[in-house]
């Protein structure tokens, strides 16, 4: 038998739990200052963050950058403060997800999700969990991190979750969390 689950910091799920909405984020919602143009910046399909071309190799920078993300009602990405907005690029989903803590099975199990920029966020209702189909075939999960904003679950991540799906069987796979199943299919069956 083996003991509870624990994130790639040791930290067990109970643990993560309580970390779940600890982080005071800016109230960027609150905030609708003037358009002041371009960012320079973009998003990669892979997480990264650039600014005038170049990688922005500081995580604490891409971490407070991601802060003050938010995404418009057209589904665009500004970069916003309580005095300017800017536009900000991003190729997918500005966040992708790097790990997934679990603990329990079938309709008791909850999954949290630790992503680039270290944003914790359990699935369920408040933050589901989806599977698009991409162009190749490939299934594209994402995971609702907040206000609008996904993140991409890396292949290995999602590896993991299909295994364990696949071990419990159900019909079709997937994984409940949250008190929500989710199927590991799309809308068109795929």
């Amino acid at each position: 038998m083996t003991g509870p689950s624990r994130d790639s910091a040791g930290r067990s799920l109970a643990e993560l739990a309580a970390l779940l909405g600890k982080g005071s984020l800016p109230p960027v919602h609150l905030w609708h200052p003037t358009h002041c143009g371009d960012s320079e910046m973009r998003i990669a399909r892979d997480g990264t963050w650039f600014h005038q071309g170049s990688p922005i190799g500081r995580a604490p920078l891409v971490r407070l950058f991601s802060t003050i993300l938010r995404r418009e009602k057209d589904g665009s990405f500004v970069l916003v403060t309580p005095v300017e907005k800017l536009d900000i690029i991003v190729e997918d989903a500005p966040f992708i997800a790097v790990e997934v803590t679990t603990e329990g099975e079938g309709r008791d199990r909850r999954l949290i999700f630790r992503t680039n920029v270290d944003d914790l966020v359990e699935a369920g209702p408040a933050h589901p969990l989806r599977i698009e189909t991409a162009p190749d075939g490939t299934p594209r999960p994402y995971v609702h991190v907040r206000a609008g904003l996904e993140a991409l679950v890396n292949r290995p991540v999602f590896y993991q979750l299909a295994d364990l799906a696949l071990a419990e069987g159900g019909t079709p796979p997937g994984l409940w969390s949250g008190g929500l199943f989710f199927p590991f299919m799309d809308g068109t069956g795929a």
